[in-house]
């Protein structure tokens, strides 16, 4: 014999929720952003670089060049030089009024130390020199 349904007891049917609750997702992508922001330092040294002007004009000057070969070796144009006479001589190089005020290009070997590159700038920095220009060679 089938089972009778009363009239009275309903069947309810209940349906599942199948969205995404999106709210605690933002909720922790809101917090990881403020916590990365905090955590990340902010760039405070800034490096002030005077870029060449863009003619191409030439100035009939040939360029002066510094060559780094090693730890005190110094070169001003093929002539050799050490630090404490690199002022001395790169003024009678450029043989200029102003010696400060003209470009002077720096190149190093691909081996040499970063002291001994940064010593050849710091000197010619103290004596006021600050147009230089920095040159690199291509490795093969």
């Amino acid at each position: 014999m089938p089972a009778r349904i009363h009239a009275k007891t309903a069947v309810y049917k209940i349906e599942q929720n199948s969205d995404i609750n999106v709210t605690p997702f933002v909720d922790v992508m809101l917090v990881l952003l403020i916590i990365f922001m905090v955590s990340i330092p902010v760039a405070t040294k800034a490096v002030k670089l005077d870029m060449p002007p863009p003619s191409l004009e030439a100035t009939g000057k040939t360029p002066t060049f510094i060559s780094i070969e090693g730890p005190g070796e110094l070169y001003i144009s093929g002539q050799r030089t050490s630090l404490t006479t690199l002022d001395a001589d790169l003024r009678m190089a450029l043989q200029s009024d102003h010696p400060t005020e003209e470009r002077v290009l720096v190149r190093g070997r691909a081996d040499i130390q970063y002291d001994a590159f940064m010593d050849v700038l710091n000197e010619l920095n103290a004596h006021g020199y600050t147009r230089i220009g920095l040159m690199n060679e291509d490795i093969d």
